[in-house]
């Protein structure tokens, strides 16, 4: 049913390394476009490019420092017993689907994933809620595995702990099969970018694969003037929207005059005086430009605009 690669030993980046020859649990949720911190363009660069994502921010470092506590909580809350286990499962009918999973329950046919999040995300988990995008995770454990059962266990920090139970699904295990089937071989191998979903993690994913402009470069512009005649549009209906807001804030402002707070019993309104100090980069280079070269930073990136021909 699958075959096992031992994790054990691994450096991160080769473990990194090893993330990018499959679609892994946590990529699941966004080849199917339920994530919302992810998106299809993100894991198709992350398939096929060289770049090794560094995975490094205090969020990830919370959750795996954190993880085995998670994971004790859990035993502590259902008398399950769990281990490690140490391996990167690859499907053996669907090569593409790798899972590297947190713990498996003894003596179940079942695993565990081990999840903390914080306090303004308690809504999610509400009433027995799980968030859908952990769900694909977990479906897609227990198509690799062929376990019949995931569980999810999740801290919310300074709030509650809660575990979910995730059954077999054969309709919903089939069509995540499918979805990402589809991804890897008509997008992944072939070289060929998903639909843009319009979401900031493609906008970024976009701006890293195609980093670098080539200068002078033109290409004809085809098939886009319905699509571009419609942002025109949005733009429009964006800057009307705009201006009624500002038109909206400004009577506020003006009925609060110098107060600094107003309130009822459906709102609560602040026009605080803030005071804010900024480097005058113009000056400091003239006068000083050897401090000023010393700590400049160069970005680089892509500015898109649109014109009228």
């Amino acid at each position: 049913m699958y075959e096992k690669t031992p994790t054990a030993g691994l450096s991160r980046q080769e473990w990194l390394q090893l993330r990018k020859q499959g679609i892994g649990g946590s990529d699941a949720g966004a080849v199917c476009g339920l994530n919302p911190y992810s998106s299809p363009m993100k894991v198709f660069v992350d398939k096929t490019s060289d770049k090794i994502e560094s995975l490094n921010s205090e969020a990830i470092r919370i959750g795996n420092d954190l993880e085995q506590y998670v994971a004790e909580r859990f035993m502590e809350s259902t008398g399950l017993k769990v281990r490690r286990s140490n391996f990167l499962y690859r499907s053996k009918e669907w090569p593409f689907m790798i899972a590297d999973v947190d713990r498996l329950v003894l003596g179940a046919d079942a695993g565990l994933e081990c999840k903390t999040a914080s306090a303004y995300s308690a809504d999610q988990w509400a009433d027995g809620k799980i968030p859908l995008h952990y769900i694909m995770q977990c479906c897609h454990y227990m198509a690799v595995t062929g376990k019949r059962a995931w569980h999810i266990a999740c801290v919310i920090l300074g709030r509650e702990f809660v575990c979910r139970k995730i059954e077999w699904d054969d309709l919903l295990i089939e069509q995540l099969i499918q979805a990402e089937k589809d991804f890897w071989e008509n997008h992944v191998q072939m070289g060929i970018p998903p639909v843009p979903d319009g979401s900031e993690s493609c906008e970024k994913a976009l701006g890293e694969y195609y980093k670098n402009a080539k200068k002078n470069s033109v290409i004809e512009l085809a098939g886009f003037d319905e699509k571009l005649k419609r942002r025109e549009e949005i733009l429009d209906q964006i800057g009307q929207l705009q201006r009624e807001q500002k038109q909206i804030e400004q009577g506020v402002k003006l009925y609060m005059k110098e107060n600094e707070f107003a309130a009822n019993e459906s709102y609560r309104v602040s026009w605080s005086g803030v005071e804010s100090t900024r480097l005058d980069a113009k000056r400091l280079k003239e006068e000083r430009p050897e401090i000023y070269a010393a700590y400049a930073k160069t970005a680089s990136s892509r500015r898109f605009t649109v014109k009228a021909a």
